[in-house]
This record gives C-alpha cells, structure tokens and sequence, in this order.
C-alpha cells in the first residue's frame, strides 16, 4: 500500500515545488504595502520589505539585507517617491531590471492634497482625483493666507514636487484597488499560480469590506468629537470614515514643528475642548503635554 501511495505523494511534492519556483522574488517599501502583497501571494512567497516597521520611510539607510532585497527583486512595490523619495534611485541602481509599480500610479487610486496648516476645517478635505485626471494646481490656493511663514522648512522631505500625502492604504478603497493591480502583476508575472493570485486578492478585498464596517461601528459613539493627531499621516482614514482630526502638531515626522504652529495647536486645543491627541512613541512626548497644556 504504502509502494502504491508513494508516486503519487512525490508526484504532488513535485508539483509544488514547480509552482513555487515559478513565484517572482518581491521587495516592498513599506508595512502597509507588505501586508496587501503577502495577503495575495500566500503561501506561494513572501514578499521582502524593505523599511524596517517603525522607521521613518521619508529618509531612511538601507542595511545591507534590505539592499540585497531589492537586487534580488523581479517586482518591486512601492508607494512612490512622495513617501519615499530616495527609494527611487536605490531601485535604478539596485534593481533596474525589476518591474517597478508605483501605488499611487495605479489607475482608481484616489489621491489627496497635502495639507499644510497646522489646523484643519471640518469636512474641508479635498477629495482629489482618481489618478489619470490632471492634478493641477488643486494644491494652491487651499492654504490660503494661513499659510504664511509658519511653513518654513517644515516642508521636508515628505511634501516632494508631487503635492499628494503619500498615506494612501490609509484609505480602504484605495487597498482594494490595490489588491487588484498587485494580483495583476503577480500573475503576468507568474501564469501558473494566477488562479491563486486572484483569488487571494478576492479574499482580501471581502476582508476590507468588512473591516470598512466594524471601523464604522467603532467610532459611532465618538463621532462629532474633536481630537488632533501627531503629525498629519491620516487624512486619508478622516476622508473615508467622515471622522476630521481638528488639526496635527508637526507637518510630517521628518521635521519638527514651528513654535508658531504649536501655538496654534494649543489655541485650537483650548478653544475646541480637545481632550484626544493620538501620540506616537516615537516622536517627542514633551510636545504632547505641551499642546495639552491647560486644557482640562
């Protein structure tokens, strides 16, 4: 019995085996983006990632692990140069003979304007363009007089020449356009398991669906309340839940915050009876206590 069992069992061996090395070597920027493409290889692969969890991506050294990563890539997924501005000649050095994609280039991926003000209006988000219309000048006149000389150098590295937040995933209906490009290229890339690919990037896309729900239900009972965030890495999730953060303390966290904007942030912390800033470990605690400085 076990004789008869035997071909059959190295047969299915074999063709395992085929079918994982057919999958491409993928390098990803970011955890966000690694969580989408290991979702849709499964157990075929596991994508690489690039940026250590918890590092900043807008100015970051590659170890030499990482830099091996993308050299071995075939695929290479990226937010784009406006999260990661130095990415883009690591991979034309490194990798230059790798399929490229870009998230933010994905036909369907909405994109939003940097904010530049240290407060926001309540549902005065711009909603952006799908990508392929013309993204123009819908960055200019939003800021208004505000704008002033608070900006300064907080500019930074984030804000780039392209005038979009990188913090796209943020937004669960740009994921699931998403899922679709990266299952594509998967299977362009690897015929033989694009069945898997598919149907893994279809599992995904019902998983957002429902993850869409029970955030909506979890922030039902704190709607209309005002808080402000760190530094301003969540327009996105605001825009899609209709939940606005009333302002951010520093621009981007590749820069420190202006007197002149903390300032404000305090005023609006006073004036709007704010009682929720979502801190973020890595960043100085001090500014924290001290934008919540008098406000109980």
């Amino acid at each position: 019995m076990k004789s008869a069992l035997m071909p059959l069992a190295l047969a299915a061996i074999t063709a395992t085996s085929i079918a994982r090395a057919d999958v491409p070597a993928v390098a990803v920027d970011v955890a966000p983006v690694h969580s989408l493409v290991a979702h849709v290889m499964g157990t075929l692969g596991e994508p690489e990632l690039v940026v250590s969890p918890g590092a900043s991506p807008h100015g970051y050294s590659l170890r030499p692990s990482e830099a091996q990563a993308l050299q071995d890539a075939k695929i290479v997924f990226w937010i784009g140069p406006d999260l990661t501005p130095w990415l883009a000649d690591a991979i034309e050095t490194l990798a230059p003979e790798a399929s490229h994609i870009e998230m933010l280039e994905i036909a369907g991926t909405s994109e939003l304007s940097l904010r530049e003000n240290a407060l926001f209006e309540a549902h005065a988000h711009d909603h952006g363009d799908d990508h392929g219309d013309d993204h123009g000048d819908d960055h200019g006149d939003e800021h208004g007089d505000e704008h002033g000389d608070e900006h300064g150098d907080e500019h930074g590295e984030e804000h780039s020449d392209h005038g979009h937040d990188p913090h796209a995933w943020l937004d669960p209906s740009n994921a699931i356009v998403w899922l679709d490009s990266i299952a594509e290229t998967l299977a362009a890339a690897d015929p033989s398991n694009s069945d898997t690919y598919l149907a893994n990037a279809a599992s995904g896309k019902a998983l957002l669906d429902q993850l869409k729900s029970d955030v909506d239900v979890i922030l039902a009972p704190v709607r209309n309340r005002n808080f402000i965030v760190f530094h301003d890495a969540y327009q996105y999730f605001e825009t899609a839940f209709d939940f606005p953060a009333s302002g951010a303390i520093s621009i981007s966290d590749a820069s420190e915050p202006s007197p002149a904007r903390i300032q404000q942030i305090h005023d609006r912390v006073k004036d709007a009876g704010v009682t929720c800033v979502l801190a973020e470990p890595q960043f100085n605690p001090d500014l924290v206590a001290t934008v919540l400085d008098g406000s109980e």
